[in-house]
C-alpha cells in the first residue's frame, strides 16, 4: 500500500500537516523498532507496528525541541516558554527584495522594521545606495497605476539625516540581513512557516548564545484498530509512515465495545449485528447454553438494551445439590406459595417485620427455663406475631418478640370475639430463643411472578405448579420447594444467535466481562421472539449477589450472661432439668476401691460452690486436702532377676503385701456398698492373685 507513496518520518510528517486537511490514514512502515515499538505516555501504552493504520484527527503542539547546531545538543522547553529570542542573521545573501519579504512572520506595519544593507552600490529614484549602507525596511505600498508592489525604506546618513525611498520587490543585488534588537517568543516563532526554519538565540546575553534551530513536538491524537478511546501520543516517535488516506477512504477502524458501553448505546443503534472480539474469561457465573456460544469471533445479534426486574431464588428440598436461578418477572409459569419454616425466634421476628400479623406453628417442643427467660412450647401450638419490645429479665434488658398463643377451635363452636380474646393468651419470646416453627397459610391462590413480588414481600417459598409455556424446557418445575429471595433490577442486553435468532436471552452487563465491535452485517430475519426467563447461576454467582445486597442488620442478640450464684443457688420454684436424679455414690466396677479418695458426696459437696462463668475473685477457696501421715509405704527387698526364657512373670509380691495387709488410713473414708444393689463386684485380692497366671510377652 505503501510502495507508490512518499515515505517521511512522524516528525517530518505532522511538522508540515496541515490541520484543515484533517482527517489523515497514515501506516507504519518501518523505523527505528522495525517489529513494533511500545510507548509507555501518561499511563496508556501505544504500539505502533510495522503496518499497522493511524487516522489522525488532531494535533496540539506541546512543546519545541531545540539544537545546538555547534554540536548538535538537543533540548525541549515548553511552548509557553518566558524567555525571548532574536534572530541570528543568515550568512547566506538574498538575490531579492521580495525574498527579504517573505520572511517576516506578520506585516510590516505591525512589527519592528527589518534592516539589511547591499554589498554593491544601487541607484533608487535618482538617489544612490552606498555599499554596506542600513537600509531599514518600513512599509509595503502599491504604485498608482502599477501593478508591482514596493517597500519603503528609510536610509540614514552620518550626520543624522534620513531620507525615505520606495525599493521595488524586483530590485535585484545581494543583500545581507543585518542584526536586529527585535525579539520573538516561541509561540510567535512555531506559528509562522518561515520563522520555523530561521535560527535564532536567545535575547539575554547571560544565557545560552549559541545558534539553535527549533522542531515543534505535536502531541498527536488518532484512531486505531481495536482501540476503545483516542489514542495520544507524541510526533518525536522515531518511526516512518506514509499517508495512505486516498488508498483507505473506505476503510472502518473498529471499535471495541464492553458490555456496559454497548448499554450505554442509543435506543437508535438496536437492533444491529456484533462481533465478539474477547469473551468471558474467569470464574463461570452461569450455567447456561447460550453462554458456551459466546466465543471471540462468533457473530451475535443484539435486539435492545434496557434494564429487567430479575428475582434470585434457589431450589430448596429434593434436590441432592442445591441450585440458584436468576428469574426475570416476565416469567409465563404459575406459582403457589408454601409455609416457611424458622430455625429460631429472630428468623420469626425477621420476617414479620415485612409481613406483618404472621401466624407460625410450633413444630419442636421447648422446655421452660426460669433462668434464661424461655417459656415451654409445645408441638401443635399457633402463634401470631404481634411486635418486638424490651422487658427486663434477671436484672437486665432483653428484646422479646410478643406474640398471642392462639387456641385452636373446633368448627360446630361458635364463639363472639370477646370470648376469643379471653381464652388467647400473650406470651413473650426471647429473641435469642432457638426453637421451630413453620408459617400457617390460608393462601392456596396461583400467581404470576410479577403479581407474587407486589402482593408480598420476600423472601417467599413458591412451588411451580405450571411452568412457562415459552420456555423449550422449564428447569423449575421440577422442584417440590423454591425459595425468591430477593427482588433486583440489572441492566440487561437482550441478544440471541443467528443462527437461532428467535430464541432471545439477556446478557447481564455487569457480570460478565466481553468486548464487542457493531458491524454492517445484515440482521436475520425472523417473525416472533420468545425470551428466555429462567437463567441458572452458580453459588459463586449467588454468594457474590448476596454480598452486594446484604443489608446492614445487626446479627442475632445473644441470650443474657447469667449470674455467678444462679448456678450454685438455683431459685426454689425452678423446675430440675431432666436426668439430674441424684444417686447413691456406689464404687465403679472398672477401678478397685480407692481408699485414699474421700466419699462422692462430700466431693461434691466442696465442688459445689465453684463456677465455671464466676470471676477469680469470687471463686471460693479450694478444698484441704485430707490429713495424711508422713508415715512410708513399707518396702520389700528387691528380688532377684528371673530367667526371661522361663516365659512367666514373677507375681508383684508389693501389691500382695498391700492388700494382705490392713491400711489404717482407709477406715477413715471407707465406703459403705449399697446391699440393695444389683452390682456384683469382684474383691480385689482374688483379682489380684491371677496376675500370677498370666504369661510375660
Amino acid at each position: 500500500m505503501a510502495g507508490t507513496e512518499t515515505v517521511m518520518s512522524l516528525q517530518e510528517f505532522i511538522a508540515s500537516l496541515d490541520q484543515t486537511c484533517l482527517p489523515r490514514i497514515l501506516q507504519v512502515c518501518s523505523g527505528v523498532y522495525f517489529q513494533g515499538s511500545v510507548y509507555e505516555l501518561s499511563g496508556s501504552e501505544v504500539c505502533l507496528s510495522t503496518g499497522d493504520l493511524v487516522k489522525v484527527i488532531g494535533i496540539e503542539l506541546l512543546s519545541v525541541s531545540c539544537e545546538d547546531t555547534s554540536n548538535n545538543d538537543k533540548f525541549e522547553l515548553p511552548i509557553n516558554h518566558a524567555d525571548l529570542f532574536k534572530l541570528v542573521p543568515e550568512e547566506m545573501p538574498y538575490s531579492t527584495v521580495e525574498e527579504m519579504v517573505s520572511l517576516r512572520p506578520v506585516g510590516l506595519d505591525t512589527c519592528v522594521p527589518f534592516t539589511f544593507t547591499s554589498r554593491c552600490e544601487l541607484t533608487l529614484q535618482n538617489f544612490t545606495l552606498g555599499a554596506g549602507m542600513a537600509v531599514t525596511m518600513l512599509h509595503i505600498e502599491q504604485q498608482d497605476g502599477g501593478e508591482e508592489r514596493c517597500v519603503r525604506c528609510q536610509l540614514r546618513g552620518q550626520q543624522g539625516a534620513s531620507v525615505e525611498v520606495l525599493v521595488p520587490f524586483s530590485c535585484c543585488g545581494e543583500f545581507y540581513e543585518c542584526e536586529s534588537d527585535q525579539t520573538y517568543t516561541l509561540q510567535e516563532i512555531m506559528s509562522s512557516p518561515h520563522l520555523c526554519s530561521r535560527h535564532f538565540c536567545f535575547s539575554k546575553k547571560t544565557k545560552h548564545r549559541a545558534s539553535l534551530v527549533f522542531s515543534p513536538i505535536y502531541q498527536v491524537q488518532a484512531i486505531m484498530h481495536l482501540r476503545k478511546n483516542i489514542v495520544k501520543f507524541p510526533s518525536s516517535l522515531e518511526v516512518d509512515v506514509v499517508d495512505v488516506t486516498t488508498q483507505s477512504q473506505d476503510l472502518t477502524f473498529v471499535t471495541p465495545l464492553t458490555l456496559l458501553e454497548v448499554f450505554a448505546q442509543p435506543d437508535e443503534a438496536f437492533p444491529t449485528m456484533a462481533e465478539i472480539l474477547e469473551h468471558h474469561e474467569g470464574q463461570p457465573l452461569f450455567c447456561c447454553t447460550w453462554l458456551a456460544e459466546l466465543h471471540k469471533g462468533h457473530p451475535l445479534v443484539l435486539h435492545k438494551r434496557g434494564s429487567s426486574a430479575m428475582v434470585l431464588a434457589s431450589g430448596l428440598k429434593g434436590r441432592k445439590a442445591r441450585q440458584y436461578f436468576l428469574m426475570s418477572q416476565s416469567y409465563g409459569g404459575r406459582l403457589r406459595r408454601r409455609p416457611r419454616e424458622f430455625e429460631s425466634v429472630y428468623e420469626l421476628y425477621a420476617a414479620s417485620t415485612r409481613a406483618p400479623f404472621l401466624t407460625v406453628r410450633v413444630t419442636q417442643h421447648s422446655e421452660e427455663l426460669e433462668e434464661e427467660g424461655l417459656l415451654a412450647l409445645s408441638v401443635g401450638e399457633q402463634l401470631e406475631v404481634l411486635r418486638c419490645e424490651k422487658v427486663k429479665l434477671n436484672k437486665q434488658t432483653v428484646e422479646v418478640l410478643v406474640c398471642r398463643r392462639l387456641q385452636e377451635v373446633d368448627d360446630d363452636e361458635e364463639e363472639d370475639e370477646e370470648e376469643k380474646e379471653e381464652e388467647s393468651e400473650v406470651v413473650h419470646l426471647p429473641l435469642y430463643m432457638q426453637s421451630h416453627f413453620v408459617e400457617k397459610l390460608t393462601d392456596n391462590k396461583k400467581y404470576s411472578l410479577k403479581d407474587l413480588c407486589k402482593a408480598f414481600a420476600l423472601p417467599l417459598d413458591v412451588k411451580v405448579v405450571s411452568g412457562d409455556a415459552e420456555l423449550e424446557k422449564d428447569p423449575l418445575v421440577g422442584f417440590s420447594s423454591l425459595r425468591l429471595q430477593e427482588a433486583t433490577i440489572q441492566p440487561m442486553v437482550q441478544a440471541s444467535l443467528p443462527g437461532k435468532p428467535e430464541r432471545c436471552f439477556e446478557i447481564p452487563t455487569d457480570w460478565l466481562n466481553m468486548s464487542l465491535s457493531f458491524t454492517n452485517d445484515p440482521l436475520p430475519l425472523t417473525q416472533e421472539y420468545h425470551l428466555e426467563t429462567v437463567t441458572e447461576v452458580t453459588d459463586s454467582f449467588y454468594y457474590e449477589f448476596r454480598k452486594l445486597t446484604a443489608s446492614d442488620e445487626p446479627p442475632p442478640p445473644r441470650p443474657p450472661k447469667p449470674k455467678p450464684s444462679s448456678r450454685s443457688n438455683p431459685p426454689s420454684g425452678s423446675k430440675p432439668l431432666s436426668g439430674s436424679k441424684t444417686s447413691k455414690a456406689t464404687p465403679s466396677p472398672s477401678q478397685p476401691d480407692t481408699p485414699c479418695l474421700p466419699p462422692k458426696s462430700s466431693t461434691l459437696s466442696l465442688l459445689s460452690g465453684l463456677s465455671l462463668d464466676s470471676k477469680k475473685t469470687q471463686r471460693p477457696p479450694a478444698p484441704l486436702p485430707p490429713a495424711f501421715k508422713d508415715d512410708a509405704p513399707p518396702l520389700n527387698p528387691r528380688k532377684p532377676i528371673t530367667d526371661v526364657k522361663s516365659g512367666k512373670a514373677q507375681p508383684n509380691t508389693y501389691i500382695t503385701s498391700i492388700s494382705h495387709k490392713p491400711n489404717k488410713k482407709a477406715a477413715k473414708y471407707e465406703v459403705q456398698a449399697d446391699v440393695d444393689s444389683d452390682h456384683d463386684y469382684e474383691q480385689l485380692d482374688d483379682k489380684l492373685r491371677t496376675q500370677d497366671n498370666f504369661l510375660f510377652y
